[in-house]
């Protein structure tokens, strides 16, 4: 029987954190670089190898999906391994999660943090409709939530959306994320970033990458290709709700949060804690 309201009353911080659960699991099955590294053949829906740890993961995050359909709720699933999966939301619910099991998998790969399971809930197709948003990153064990309108926590503890970003003697900002940051791109980015910023660092997960972006850790941040919404969906809700401002250049349609919560890789992702810096950033080269 479907329950009273929509799939957005479900649980989801409940599911997330079940998902977490078994994510562990998965990872201490596997607790070597050889183990990780192991691939399916396949190939998911984002075009990226699967490895073994990435279908476990989303196994696991799936069993929590099934658990809450069971329960009467419906929605459609947007996961980087499956692509979209009908969860009854093809009835007209409306309501979208948007899932990368475990974002930063060359991190989690060869063992270095950080990496993250990302789950994003929305009521409609774009990164606008985002309305639930969970980050759990497994180096640092932090996990990031949000939701529309309400703000944004960290570890339970609401984040200040007034933390400035920092800027040093010469105007620039203090510390850039990067992320996408093939030697390259980075090459080809280099002059804008130099104008921006006086110290990068690159964490290798774009939605780990952006709460530091919420939390003020980071200045602002910077993909140097274009990143697909199931990377994107979560953390940016949760920047937002952070006080802080997001925007996909390549998609904006004139609205900075027009992109799509599909499978796709549609535009880069900026954020940053002023519209000035936002805008900077939004002009650095990309592929």
């Amino acid at each position: 029987m479907q329950p009273s309201g929509t799939a957005l009353d479900a649980d989801w911080l409940g599911a997330c954190r079940g998902a977490v659960a078994g994510l562990r699991d998965v990872l201490a099955a596997h607790p070597r670089t050889r183990q990780r590294a192991v691939e399916t053949g396949d190939r998911g829906e984002g075009g990226d190898r699967t490895l073994v740890i990435d279908e476990g993961a989303e196994h696991a995050v799936f069993a929590q999906l099934d658990a809450l359909h069971a329960a009467g709720h419906r929605f459609t699933a947007v996961s980087e391994e499956r692509g979209e999966v009908d969860y009854g939301g093809a009835g007209g619910s409306g309501v979208r999660v948007v899932i990368d099991p475990i974002d930063g998998s060359l991190n989690a790969k060869r063992l270095m943090p950080h990496y993250a399971l990302s789950i994003a809930v929305a009521d409609g197709p774009t990164m606008a409709d985002v309305a639930f948003a969970y980050v759990f990153d497994f180096g640092a064990g932090e996990e990031w939530t949000a939701r529309r309108g309400e703000g944004a926590q960290l570890d339970g503890v609401p984040l200040d959306p007034a933390l400035p970003e920092r800027r040093a003697a010469d105007g620039r900002l203090e510390l850039l994320g990067i992320e996408q940051a093939d030697p390259q791109w980075v090459a080809a980015s280099m002059d804008e970033l130099q104008a921006i910023t006086r110290r990068l660092r690159v964490i290798g997960a774009i939605a780990v990458t952006l709460c530091q972006v919420a939390a003020a850790r980071l200045d602002g941040m910077a993909s140097l290709r274009n990143c697909r919404a199931v990377d994107a969906a979560a953390a940016q809700l949760i920047v937002r709700e952070a006080g802080g401002l997001i925007a996909f250049p390549r998609c904006t349609g004139g609205e900075p949060l027009s992109a799509p919560l599909d499978v796709a890789a549609r535009s880069p992702v900026v954020a940053a804690r002023s519209a000035e810096t936002l805008a900077r950033l939004a002009r650095v080269p990309a592929v």
